[in-house]
């Protein structure tokens, strides 16, 4: 039996991953563990089909240790003893194990002095928060990466190299892959790759090569293996993409009834991970500080239509699109974080003042760090004036409110109040 797509295109090596370039992009600290082979055990958590697999295939394959998988729920302690053998006979071993949240206290304590001695790499893989869901005990003993879906450029570079690789991928078939239906598999699979290049096979496979012994696959057919219709079948494929900004502009400029028609073909199209994302973006770029209570409110609909699932999920997300239409606007919050990054990424950050700076340790006192910080609740209103920007930009403000709103400007003059406060104090000593 042949083994699926995703399967036979896994990286080899470092340098074939696609994607989580924060944590295997040259430099990065993956990359590094790699490059000096100074691997230490990891948990890897994330979406499906995201790389978690991919990165531990890649670090066995980039350092030439022996690479085995195991499952924390189905597999038990006789297959860790196998692999804890031959550890000991051949040299250490790079462990999978997947769903690590499910590993219970028999296995973790066999583990454990096998961590500590280098013996097992251990890259645990979960689709769970490790913080919540995983043993301090091995929590303690591994480094926790986060593993992001993929974009879209991504998972078209995997697909284009699975069309491309004779050995492993499709390459042995003449394959005439539409634009729109490239479009369809990357934005149908939400940056699950697994997902796009099964769909991708399954596709090959299944539809005959004309009398050129070409296999064109078009939308429809894409539509088909990946089960999920494209919001529209123009020809540049860009469908998907008008619909959801229809939705967010729609809401932005209060237009109910239209983000309820931009958001019934969404539904329409079984898409509740774009959904999902769009809305959270929306609650709090476009609403912001101007009504938090909605903003609250529609994430607490979203997560309820995520446990839901369609149908019924149509329903909490029609209560929080109208009511994120009907709320006042603002942007405010959204812009101030941009001021304050494009602040730092043209290096105007300056030195944080001493007084800032940490403690909490022997010798601070000595570099004068958190000598004269002023404990503000020691003060009446649990307030003082003390200066906390550096002082190359100790003027700077950030937040312009806009005041469309009773909540908004109440924020406003509070903030104003504590501003006037501030410089008023600060100019006293």
């Amino acid at each position: 039996m042949q083994q699926p797509l995703a399967y036979r295109m896994r990286p080899t090596n470092i340098d074939e991953i696609v994607g989580q370039q924060h944590l295997v992009g040259p430099g990065k600290i993956i990359w590094r563990m790699v490059e000096a082979k100074m691997l230490s055990s990891m948990i890897l958590y994330g979406p499906p089909g995201t790389g978690k697999t991919s990165i531990a295939s890649a670090i066995a394959g980039s350092t030439k240790y022996a690479f085995r998988m195991l499952n924390a729920a189905t597999d038990g302690k006789k297959e860790l003893q196998q692999i804890a053998l031959e550890a000991k006979m051949s040299g250490t071993v790079v462990l999978l194990l997947d769903e690590i949240h499910r590993l219970d206290k028999t296995k973790q304590d066999f583990l454990l002095p096998h961590l500590e001695s280098g013996a097992i790499v251990l890259i645990g893989a979960t689709t769970e928060n490790p913080y919540i869901t995983i043993n301090p005990a091995i929590r303690s003993r591994a480094q926790i990466f986060e593993v992001k879906p993929l974009a879209e450029d991504e998972v078209k570079l995997a697909i284009q190299r699975a069309l491309t690789d004779e050995k492993r991928g499709l390459g042995s078939y003449q394959v005439d892959l539409a634009p729109a239906a490239m479009n369809q598999l990357v934005y149908a699979t939400n940056g699950d790759l697994r997902s796009a290049l099964n769909g991708l096979e399954l596709a090959v496979r299944s539809t005959p090569a004309d009398s050129d012994g070409k296999i064109k696959i078009d939308l429809p057919i894409i539509e088909e293996t990946v089960q999920q219709k494209a919001l529209t079948a123009d020809k540049d494929g860009d469908g998907h993409y008008d619909v959801v900004s229809a939705l967010q502009k729609s809401i932005r400029g209060s237009d109910t009834d239209a983000a309820l028609h931009y958001l019934a073909r969404l539904i329409e199209a079984g898409d509740l991970p774009s959904i999902m994302r769009r809305l959270s973006v929306i609650a709090y770029e476009d609403i912001g500080l101007a009504n938090p209570a909605a903003a609250a409110r529609a994430i607490t609909a979203i997560q309820a239509a995520e446990r839901l699932g369609f149908p019924e999920a149509r329903i909490p997300l029609a209560n929080a699109v109208i009511e994120l239409a009907l709320s006042p606007k603002s942007n405010s919050a959204y812009l101030a974080i941009d001021a304050a990054l494009a602040d730092i990424r043209q290096g105007k950050a300056g030195v944080i003042p001493d007084h800032l700076k940490d403690a909490h340790y022997k010798g601070a006192a000595k570099l004068n760090h958190g000598v004269d910080y002023i404990y503000p609740h020691d003060y009446q209103g649990d307030w003082v004036a003390q200066q906390y920007l550096p002082d190359r930009i100790k003027d700077r403000q950030y937040w312009q409110a806009k005041g469309n709103s009773k909540v908004e400007s109440a924020y406003l003059e509070r903030y104003q109040k504590l501003h006037q406060g501030q410089q008023a104090g600060l100019r006293k000593k």
